[in-house]
C-alpha cells in the first residue's frame, strides 16, 4: 500500500473567465523508501500539489490518502493530528517561532507529539545540517540559509512517514544543497519514509527514484535515462 496516494485530484480557483486550473486531474503514488522529485517552472502548480498532498488545502475534486486514510473523511481536528503524526513539512517560509530559540523549537514538538528523535539522534541531525552551534540562537540571529536548515531539522525531528519539501535548498549554497539532498536520500532509505522534493534545480534530482514534471498544472512522470556502461 502506498504511503501517499492522490486519485484523480484536481484544484481550481475562481469561476467562469477567472477560473484557473492550478492542478489538472492527477494520479500519484509514493511508496516507502522512495525519494521523488517534482520539477517545473515557477507558477506551474508545484506548491499547490505539495500543499494538497500534505492536507494543507483540499482539492476541488479527487481523493488524497495517507497510509490508507482518506483526508476528506476526517474533520479538521483529526486531519491536523494526522498531519502532525505522519507529515514533515519543509516549506519555503521557514515558519520558525520568533520568540523560541532553535532548541526550544524542537522542545515544543516534544510537547505535542510523541516518538520524536532521541537526544543522540537529534544531535547527529543537527551536526549533519551544520546547526549544532546554533541551538541557543533565535530566528532573528539566523541567516536565510541557517533558517532553512533549522526548518529541515524540524521536519525530520518528528520521525514522519512522509517528508514534503518545497524548494528545501533554495537558500543554500551548492555544496550545502547537495549535502542536504544526500541526507534526505539517506533518511528516506534508512527510515523508509516517502520523501517528495519540489525543486526547480535539476542538478539535485540525479539520485531520485522518480521525477515528475509539472507544466501548467499537468503532472507527468518523466522517463529516466540510466548509464548502462
Amino acid at each position: 500500500m502506498a504511503i501517499l496516494e492522490l486519485k484523480k485530484v484536481q484544484k481550481t480557483f475562481g469561476t467562469g473567465r477567472t477560473k484557473v486550473e492550478a492542478m489538472k486531474e492527477t494520479d500519484f503514488e509514493a511508496e516507502k523508501g522512495e525519494l521523488i522529485a517534482v520539477i517545473g517552472p515557477s507558477g506551474s502548480g508545484k506548491s499547490t500539489f505539495l500543499t494538497i498532498a500534505g492536507g494543507l488545502q483540499t482539492p476541488t475534486d479527487g481523493e488524497v490518502m495517507i497510509n490508507g486514510t482518506a483526508l476528506a473523511d476526517l474533520k479538521e481536528k483529526k486531519r491536523a493530528a494526522l498531519r502532525l503524526k505522519e507529515v514533515g513539512f519543509v516549506l519555503q517560509a521557514s515558519n520558525l517561532i520568533p520568540y523560541l530559540n532553535v532548541g526550544q523549537q524542537m522542545q515544543l514538538l516534544d510537547k505535542v507529539k510523541k516518538g520524536n528523535l532521541q537526544k543522540e539522534e537529534a544531535k547527529e541531525l543537527y551536526q549533519s545540517l551544520g546547526i549544532d552551534h546554533l541551538i541557543r540562537n533565535f530566528p532573528k540571529d539566523l541567516s536565510g540559509g541557517e533558517k532553512q536548515r533549522v526548518a529541515i531539522a524540524k521536519a525530520l525531528y518528528t520521525n514522519p512517514s512522509i517528508i514534503l519539501a518545497d524548494e528545501p535548498t533554495a537558500s543554500l549554497d551548492s555544496d550545502r544543497a547537495f549535502e542536504v539532498m544526500n541526507m534526505l536520500k539517506e533518511i528516506t532509505k534508512e527510515k523508509q519514509t516517502a520523501t517528495i522534493v519540489v525543486t526547480h534545480d535539476t542538478r539535485l534530482i540525479d539520485d531520485c527514484d522518480k521525477v515528475y514534471k509539472i507544466t501548467d498544472g499537468k503532472m507527468e512522470l518523466q522517463e529516466r535515462v540510466y548509464d548502462t556502461l
